[in-house]
């Protein structure tokens, strides 16, 4: 896996994510999503998102995204992470 490529993959995700609002990243809470991205090297890595509260319910939101190619990778995956308030507030 060519960890550069994959980080930037997840900063691309982390941008889109970044963009939702506070309620829509809520929703997500207890439903982790995975999906497959192509690189700019053109093989396949796997993205999961997962949303929680970062301290207290209803209070900021820890966003994680995670990378791996499917191999070993997979064991330790690369992570970026973000936190939004509940006033849409990057922190």
């Amino acid at each position: 896996m060519d960890k550069q490529i994959a980080l930037a993959c997840v900063a691309e995700e982390c941008a889109k994510l970044k963009r939702l609002s506070y309620a829509d990243l809520a929703r997500l809470i207890d439903h982790p999503r995975s999906k497959f991205v192509t690189g700019a090297d053109g093989k396949q890595y796997q993205l999961e998102i997962q949303v929680f509260w970062d301290r207290r319910k209803d209070g900021d939101l820890r966003v994680v995204v995670s990378v791996d190619d499917g191999g070993l990778r997979a064991f330790m995956p690369l992570t970026n992470d973000f936190i939004m308030s509940p006033t849409g507030e990057l922190l």
